[in-house]
């Protein structure tokens, strides 16, 4: 992610100023910074304490508390202490906000989104398939949770309006799948045999 992230950067960077260019070159100097940085523009809404934020990412504690200090610094976070907690949010009055939180966008594309979403939700497993698994010029995203569906449908409204792609979930309860893959179930080996993006966990 971090390479396309600065393939984009550098397409902006000529008509910014330079305080701005020097601020975003810093921004993605790091590989944990930009997963930090993805995790909470896309989850804009929601608050993260620093060890929540290392499981998420599978990233050590240590690691990331640095560069959610670096980037408080920076003006791109927030933070308030709540008890023991520290919490950081995106800082939505930052004047890069807008344009990080698109250019992280386009740089994941939509099951970068959905996965981003997901990393925040209990959802284990979880998988696109259909056209989109085939090509990403397909109209609309054919996304199976396996579990139960926790997902805002506000956060998957956003996504659909942001790529302009519909985003059609189906949801299988974990006991349904693995009696249904255990018996052999023509039509779900039909769907598992065929393409797709993996997002969540294994199957």
């Amino acid at each position: 992610m971090l390479t396309n992230v600065r393939a984009l950067l550098y397409k902006y960077i000529q008509i910014m100023s330079k305080q701005v260019q020097n601020t975003l070159t810093n921004l993605f100097s790091s590989a944990i910074r930009a997963e930090v940085l993805a995790l909470l523009l896309n989850n804009s809404e929601e608050r993260f304490y620093v060890r929540e934020i290392a499981t998420l990412l599978r990233k050590n504690p240590s690691g990331v508390k640095r560069e959610l200090d670096n980037l408080e610094k920076m003006g791109i976070l927030i933070s308030k202490r709540v008890a023991n907690l520290k919490y950081f949010q995106a800082e939505k009055k930052s004047p890069l906000f807008a344009e990080l939180k698109n250019l992280i966008a386009k740089s994941q594309g939509i099951h970068g989104a959905l996965k981003a979403l997901l990393k925040t939700s209990n959802i284990k497993i979880a998988f696109i398939y259909g056209p989109y698994a085939e090509s990403e010029d397909a109209d609309t995203v054919n996304l199976l949770i396996i579990g139960v569906n926790s997902l805002p449908a506000e956060s998957i409204g956003d996504v659909e309006e942001k790529f302009g792609k519909k985003v059609h979930i189906s949801v299988i309860e974990e006991t349904e799948f693995k009696s249904r893959k255990e018996s052999g179930d023509i039509e779900l080996e039909k769907l598992l045999s065929g393409n797709k993006i993996m997002l969540m966990g294994k199957l």
